[in-house]
């Protein structure tokens, strides 16, 4: 009798035991389900594991161009010459039109004395590019205003670079007083030929180097002064045979060019911002009888072996032989900018709306892409840090 209440209470107890063993389970598992839920001090939340996108990326520039129908775009690749004597003229063709920019030239400078240019910029809907041809020696503007420069020659025989970029500061501080942004210089062609030719003593040096150091001192004084430096005249007038005021040039081959005029475009990030004019220049081995001005070849040496990003603009599409014997105004403009060009300028003036009406007609049936001219509209607005 004792033994069964011995082995009762043994069954009992083993059955006790192994109720509380079934009845722990579920108590653990849950204890496990509640632990896995819970994140570690070292596990990120779910909110902090949510990648937000990028913000768009804004491009000023193409956001201003989608503002600006066509014609407008195209306007801001002009710069035409205005009558000098006064504001009259150019207050007409900027309200009107409003071109990218103006060209003063002649030797008449009413429009350039007692602040004639401050209505013509504020009639402007995008800052005006007001441009002079002021090189020193035979090509200057403001002699009869401001005193007159030495040429480049000149300048490379009797002043150290220092002097000379101190002499384009002040030449440049007078010009911007005067409302000019951007001068048609320097000239980084090289020359040795004599002082009355086409290039001359226009040129610092025939020393690819000495022109280069000139070159980019005066550059940089008119930098500092705040005016825009146009270089000129790639790929190299430097020694061509005969004027492109006159005619058809040809220069020496491209491969002679690499170690002469050249030279000093290898240099143009030291340049900082600067417009590279192109010449009416017709060069063996790149440009196929036409001026390089018209050439996409041209215009893809310097883009590419050269890397130029800026603005390219053209020689005088209006008033120089080399092209006028070829093309009417309408055309040379359009083909220069399908070529590649950024800025076509035009000393002669008029005709504004008739190159604008033949422009738009180039859009329109794709002679000249769209794209084309955005991107030589970014590359003037960029310039006029528009944006």
């Amino acid at each position: 009798m004792l033994l069964f209440v011995a082995l009762g209470a043994l069954v009992a107890g083993s059955l006790a035991v192994v109720t509380t063993a079934r009845d722990d389970r579920p108590t653990q598992a849950a204890a496990l389900s509640t632990s896995s839920a819970m994140p570690s001090p070292s596990s990120p939340t779910s909110s902090s594991t949510t990648v937000e996108p990028p913000p768009p990326v804004v491009d000023p520039c193409a956001e201003k161009i989608a503002t600006l129908p066509m014609r407008a775009r195209l306007a801001q690749l002009l710069v035409v010459g205005v009558d000098p004597r006064g504001p009259a003229d150019a207050l007409t063709v900027v309200r009107n039109e409003q071109v990218g920019g103006i060209f003063i030239g002649g030797d008449d400078v009413g429009l350039l004395s007692a602040g004639a240019l401050a209505p013509v910029h504020a009639a402007a809907s995008l800052p005006l590019t007001v441009a002079v041809d002021d090189e020193g020696g035979r090509v200057q503007r403001i002699e009869a205003l401001d005193g007159s420069l030495p040429s480049a020659r000149r300048m490379a025989a009797d002043l150290s670079p220092d002097e000379v970029r101190a002499v384009a500061n002040d030449r440049g501080l007078a010009l911007r007083e005067r409302g000019v942004t951007t001068d048609l210089a320097p000239v980084l062609d090289t020359s040795g030929q004599p002082d009355r030719t086409v290039i001359g003593d226009r040129s610092f040096s025939p020393d690819p180097n000495t022109a280069l150091g000139y070159a980019l001192a005066f550059a940089e004084g008119l930098h500092n002064a705040g005016v825009t430096p146009v270089v000129k005249h790639f790929p190299g007038h430097g020694n061509t045979t005969g004027d492109s005021h006159l005619g058809a040039v040809t220069s020496p081959p491209l491969d002679a060019l690499r170690d002469t005029d050249l030279v000093p475009y290898r240099h143009l990030p030291r340049f900082g911002d600067v417009v590279v004019m192109l010449g009416h220049i017709d060069v063996p081995g790149l440009t196929g009888g036409m001026p390089a001005t018209l050439s996409p070849e041209a215009y893809a040496l310097l883009r590419g072996e050269f890397g130029f990003t800026g603005p390219a603009m053209t020689d005088d599409l209006g008033a120089m032989r080399a092209v006028t014997d070829r093309l009417a105004l309408p055309d040379a403009v359009t083909q220069a900018l399908v070529a590649g060009a950024d800025i076509a300028l035009w000393s002669s003036g008029g005709r504004v709306g008739e190159v604008l009406d033949h422009l738009e007609g180039a859009v329109a049936s794709g002679a000249l892409p769209a794209p084309r001219v955005d991107e030589a509209v970014r590359r003037v607005l960029a310039a006029k840090q528009v944006c």
